[in-house]
């Protein structure tokens, strides 16, 4: 990001020896002729005004004021000798600057009334004008103190964790009982009474896909259907087909006694984002035989023109009846599947939920 200057503004201190608000810009106190103090803290006033000085503008622009390094004297930053002393200001240490010192405060404030006779001035006043006191700082507006959320009632909110932690409790123990039922097995001798298999073939085709991505990346074969304008990036500087997006001015300490308001502002770039077609390979069918023998043939289907086979998967089951029930296994392939000849008897390792874990011939 960068800083835009949005203008200048006047900043204020307080005098240490009797309180009195004066302008940044002032190196005495107005009211007790108290110097202003080397280490002293500018604040923001009340109400800001961009500065229409072309002379002050200069001054805060021009940098941090410096202090003689043989009398103290705060001097402007273009100032070659003291202005107290005339010394060579070549070795001036400059004040701090850069301080952010709030948001810029440029809504009207109320008017303040004088502490010592009563009078109503503008808020925005460092000295009653009818008395010639110094006046308070004026309240500013108080941000808004959020809302206190309403609670549950804590009964209600311990009785529900309760309930909740006993239904996560009877899942745990569910789980783990299903796992060590599933762990203990048996070993039963079964008979092949039967065997099923299926084989499938994915036909592919080519369809039109809708897709989106910036114009720039849109394959040459595609249909480009409509285009809009989004954010592409953003970017410190100017650039075509950009705007400048600017956050909540704030004013910075210039070391001056001034305070420059600033944005932090970057540019969004804008681009043509398009929705397009384009042809790609989708799955468009499945088509599967089955069968109850030990010879699986695979489907032949007939393809149009722009279609195509895609991934082929085979699937097979032997039954087996053992001890009055049925049981069922799955081959890992056809080796394996063509091994169960019709009546040959099989060691069926079996869990207690009745599936069967393994197979050895009964020899």
């Amino acid at each position: 990001m960068t800083k835009k200057t949005v203008g200048y503004v006047h900043l204020e201190w307080e005098c240490p020896a009797c309180g009195t608000r004066n302008k940044g810009v002032d190196k005495i106190c107005r009211n007790c002729s108290a110097a202003q103090p080397d280490d002293v803290q500018f604040e923001q006033v009340a109400q800001e005004s961009l500065i229409q000085d072309e002379k002050l503008i200069a001054q805060a622009a021009a940098g941090p004021d410096v202090h003689c390094p043989f009398c103290g004297t705060r001097n402007a930053a273009t100032a070659t000798q003291c202005s107290q002393c005339l010394a060579d200001l070549t070795e001036a240490s400059a004040r701090e600057a850069g301080q952010v010192v709030g948001a810029h405060q440029k809504k009207a404030v109320p008017d303040v009334a004088c502490t010592h006779c009563g009078s109503m001035n503008p808020g925005t006043a460092l000295q009653c004008s009818q008395c010639g006191a110094a006046l308070p700082k004026p309240d500013r507006p108080k941000p808004a103190t959020p809302r206190p959320q309403m609670r549950p009632a804590r009964g209600r909110s311990r009785a529900s964790r309760f309930v909740l932690f006993g239904i996560l409790g009877l899942f745990v123990v569910a789980c783990i009982a299903v796992m060590i039922i599933s762990s203990r097995t048996e070993e039963i001798v079964g008979e092949v009474q039967g065997v099923s298999w299926e084989t499938a073939v994915l036909i592919e085709a080519l369809i039109p896909v809708e897709s989106e991505t910036w114009l720039d990346r849109v394959p040459n074969d595609a249909e480009i259907l409509s285009c809009r304008q989004e954010v592409r990036r953003t970017q410190p500087n100017p650039a075509p087909n950009s705007v400048e997006v600017c956050g909540t001015p704030y004013t910075l300490d210039t070391g001056t006694g001034l305070g420059e308001v600033v944005q932090d502002c970057e540019y969004q770039v804008y681009d043509d984002y398009c929705t397009f077609t384009q042809l790609a390979w989708r799955e468009f069918d499945l088509v599967s035989l089955t069968g109850d023998d030990f010879e699986p043939r695979w489907p032949d289907p007939t393809l149009a023109q722009d279609q195509r086979l895609g991934e082929e998967t085979e699937a097979y089951e032997v039954y087996f009846w053992a001890d009055g029930r049925s049981y069922t296994y799955r081959p890992r392939d056809l080796n394996e599947f063509t091994e169960f000849d019709d009546g040959s008897r099989w060691i069926l390792e079996v869990n207690a939920l009745g599936n069967v874990r393994a197979v050895t011939p009964d020899r």
